[in-house]
């Protein structure tokens, strides 16, 4: 029986995976051409990663060896990203070209401008492989190849960028030689280089090389993270090997949390089928998904989260991810912007539109979820006294039940008192504010500290990840609901309302607390704003807490 698998390549006949078969004919179309003779236009291949990049190249490239009539290879150039110089990173090419084509590309007498420090190192028997610039086009020649070659090049962009500029300029020579022997047959042509795919490429799109891309031959093809479907599909073929049944609900929640990003979707598939599934004669349900998810929160490493937090928390890319936070803005996605491409490349954020505009927004619910925990543990590692001793909480919780509006008075009091300390080096905005969203992490990191002593629990939800925070609170087998905004005005303030019910409505509760955090509020428009609002059958309790200037 196959298994999921998150751990670079998969292997289709050991894991589960889903065809993405379109893709697959799209790109090698792409590379192929639909005429022969003709030739096609070179692509670059992008997306954030483990979103399968290189599973699907090496489909492609299996489609295109089986044709025969083409000389295809698929090589990464990773390990000549620390080359300092051209004649080492042109051996390292060259090298790999030898083990994939499987010829020789090594004899001297085939390169006019030899380095003769390479000719030293072949007499004393310790030969690398080298050739200039000016010589790279010979290796596309007739001397090597009697078909017409397509290559792709994985891990592109971990070069150098002079080097990538260097290598792109030498590829659209080749393509535009090519383009100027139309009337040849592409077997026929001075230059067999048919199809080119670069992979990963961010610089080569030109939006990192401030002389603008040399490699305007090019055309881009975005891989895309899973569909709801394909994700389905990949859990059904589980259910179908295993005959273990999976509800639908976990399903459609593990779409819900992971947006169908690839590596996320199977490593939690091989938490949830194999490391956590003792009993593969029950059905794995929605009890066993919460399970799961929490320990995936908290007790296990992954590499791909781990790689996502180590990028978020470095400045300047920690400003913006506090600034999406934000409860109430939405900010525009460019891929232009450096900072928003970097973060989009490395899997953190994604891209939600609405009507003509494309908004940012968190590339998931779990990464966003995975952020909130870490800026509220790394912040308020430390949250000092919660309440004065001796404080009654008969008002605040009893065996059976929780008063949240008391709850948070006595957080509005915690705050006021110790905020001097607390947020003395909080991340601040440019016009000297606190951010936000440091104010949510302190009340969630509160809540838990508060609630864990009392057998009660919290934990963050981001229902549309962009920007909007819920906080659930379990207590005495009881489900609270607290929704985290930012006061502005008046029609903010009744939006937000509606919205809250409509929350409360999707998690099948009566009554839910609407938070609003502002720098000040005095005891009239306290009375007028704080109150429980009726809507058909919900109730929204707003409630203010006063963060005071800081």
């Amino acid at each position: 029986m196959r298994k999921f698998s998150s751990y670079g390549p998969i292997d289709t006949d050991l894991h589960y995976y889903a065809p993405r078969t379109e893709l697959i004919k799209k790109v090698t179309t792409q590379l192929t051409g639909n005429n022969l003779d003709k030739g096609e236009h070179y692509i670059t291949i992008w997306a954030p990663r483990q979103t399968g990049k290189t599973w699907i190249m090496q489909q492609v490239v299996r489609n295109i060896y089986n044709r025969g009539d083409f000389d295809v290879a698929i090589m990464t150039i990773e390990s000549a990203k620390t080359a300092t110089t051209d004649e080492a990173l042109l051996s390292e090419f060259i090298s790999k070209l030898t083990t994939h084509f499987r010829r020789d590309f090594l004899s001297a007498s085939d390169w006019r401008s030899f380095p003769k420090v390479m000719l030293k190192k072949m007499f004393k028997f310790d030969f690398k492989p080298s050739l200039t610039w000016e010589s790279f086009t010979e290796i596309f020649s007739k001397k090597f190849f009697d078909k017409p070659v397509i290559l792709i090049i994985d891990e592109f962009d971990a070069l150098d960028e002079k080097y990538i500029n260097k290598f792109v300029s030498k590829f659209r020579d080749m393509y535009i030689s090519r383009q100027n022997e139309n009337q040849l047959e592409s077997h026929k042509k001075s230059c067999l280089l048919h199809g080119l795919a670069l992979i990963g490429v961010r610089s080569v799109l030109g939006i990192e090389n401030v002389k603008g891309s040399p490699f305007n031959v090019q055309r881009s093809i975005h891989i895309p993270d899973l569909t709801y479907d394909e994700v389905n599909h990949i859990y059904k073929c589980y259910e179908e090997e295993s005959k273990q049944k999976i509800d639908q609900a976990v399903i459609d929640q593990i779409y819900y949390e992971f947006q169908g990003q690839p590596g996320l979707t199977c490593w939690f598939g091989e938490l949830l089928t194999d490391v956590y599934n003792n009993n593969t004669d029950q059905p794995i349900t929605m009890s066993h998904f919460e399970s799961v998810l929490a320990d995936s929160c908290e007790t296990l490493p992954n590499n791909n989260i781990l790689n996502i937090i180590s990028k978020a928390k470095q400045p300047p890319h920690q400003e913006i991810i506090l600034k999406l936070f934000n409860t109430d803005k939405k900010y525009v996605f460019k891929l232009d912007n450096k900072d928003i491409n970097y973060l989009y490349m490395n899997g953190i954020i994604g891209i939600q539109k609405e009507g003509n505009v494309n908004y940012i927004r968190f590339a998931s619910s779990y990464v966003q979820k995975r952020l909130f925990n870490y800026f509220s543990d790394d912040f308020f590692s430390e949250t000092g006294d919660l309440i004065e001793p001796f404080t009654k909480l008969d008002h605040v919780l009893t065996e059976n039940s929780l008063h949240i509006k008391n709850l948070l008075r006595l957080y509005e009091k915690y705050l006021k008192k110790n905020k001097g300390w607390l947020l003395k080096n909080a991340p601040r905005r440019k016009d000297l504010k606190i951010f936000e969203a440091v104010y949510h992490f302190n009340l969630f990191m509160y809540l838990h500290n508060f609630l864990i002593r009392k057998k009660g629990q919290v934990w963050p939800e981001f229902p549309t990840g962009n920007g909007k925070i819920d906080l659930i609170i379990k207590y005495a087998n009881q489900i609270y609901g607290i929704e985290l905004k930012t006061y502005s005005d008046e029609f903010s303030y009744k939006e937000a309302i509606r919205q809250a019910a409509d929350y409360a409505m999707q998690l099948k509760l009566s009554t839910i607390s609407l938070v609003f955090f502002v720098e000040s509020i005095d005891d009239d428009n306290r009375t007028k704003l704080e109150k429980v609002h009726p809507d058909k059958t919900i109730s929204v309790e707003t409630i203010f807490i006063e963060s005071g200037n800081t």
